[in-house]
């Protein structure tokens, strides 16, 4: 005989049953995020280590990082939401596949805590840059997918628009040499086999528009008695000078 009690009796014990294997497995699931004792991230581990890279390297590409690009592709709001949890913005460029981090800015009054440490560059960094900008569009035009720069090349570009008045020529070098190195630093400058021979990396367009360049180039020609020509403009008006580019002290937030 069938007691109705009996069946309200199973019911419930079924619910509970349910109500604490979810329970279990959702305890189960936290414990296989954590990657230390005390963990408590949400987040898969290639999820946090994109997130690493991002804020470690100035920036990360589909050709160096693909295991990161892949992840940062499947994942661009979320890893986005955490990085501006740190007031940083995510800036991602699916045609040159290369995305970095920056420091976000307010829209009010209130200016915002910072990771990143501002970096002034040289005028031969400035000078090297301009160059790069222009060869790798030039070259990419003429149908060229990977564009390759000597070191002279920018040695010769940086002496070029020396002033006159400069006559410390051993100083001059070795601030070219410089500037060369911290670029190769900064990952816009890839080494090839050669070490006088570098690929330039599709961050350079990404970091100089044609109105940024523009901009630049008529400060070099201004530091240079404006004997400079000035490369067109799409818009016809000068960018703001200021560079906004990922090259942030990359220790202070490793």
């Amino acid at each position: 005989m069938t007691y109705p009690q009996d069946e309200d009796a199973g019911a419930l014990m079924s619910v509970e049953t349910f109500t604490t294997q979810d329970h279990e497995d959702e305890e189960a699931d936290q414990t296989s995020l954590a990657m230390f004792e005390g963990d408590a991230s949400t987040l898969f581990p290639e999820q946090r280590r994109c997130i690493h890279a991002l804020l470690k390297h100035r920036y990360i590409s589909a050709e160096r990082h693909p295991d990161h690009w892949a992840v940062l592709l499947a994942h661009e709001a979320l890893i986005k939401s955490r990085l501006n949890d740190l007031f940083l913005e995510l800036h991602l460029d699916r045609d040159f596949q290369v995305a970095f981090k920056r420091q976000a800015s307010s829209e009010g009054t209130d200016v915002l805590p910072s990771l990143l440490r501002e970096i002034s560059h040289t005028k031969e960094e400035t000078i090297v840059m301009v160059f790069l900008r222009q060869r790798f569009f030039a070259q990419r035009q003429d149908g060229e997918d990977v564009v390759f720069v000597d070191r002279q090349s920018l040695l010769d570009d940086v002496a070029d628009q020396r002033p006159e008045h400069a006559t410390h020529r051993a100083m001059d070098q070795k601030r070219a040499d410089k500037a060369i190195e911290s670029l190769a630093s900064a990952g816009v400058l890839l080494k090839s086999a050669d070490p006088d021979r570098f690929r330039i990396s599709p961050i350079i367009e990404v970091l100089l528009p044609i109105e940024r360049l523009r901009a630049l180039w008529v400060w070099l020609a201004a530091q240079n008695g404006g004997d400079l020509p000035v490369p067109a403009s799409t818009d016809g008006e000068a960018a703001d000078l200021e560079l906004d580019l990922p090259f942030d002290d990359e220790e202070n937030v490793a």
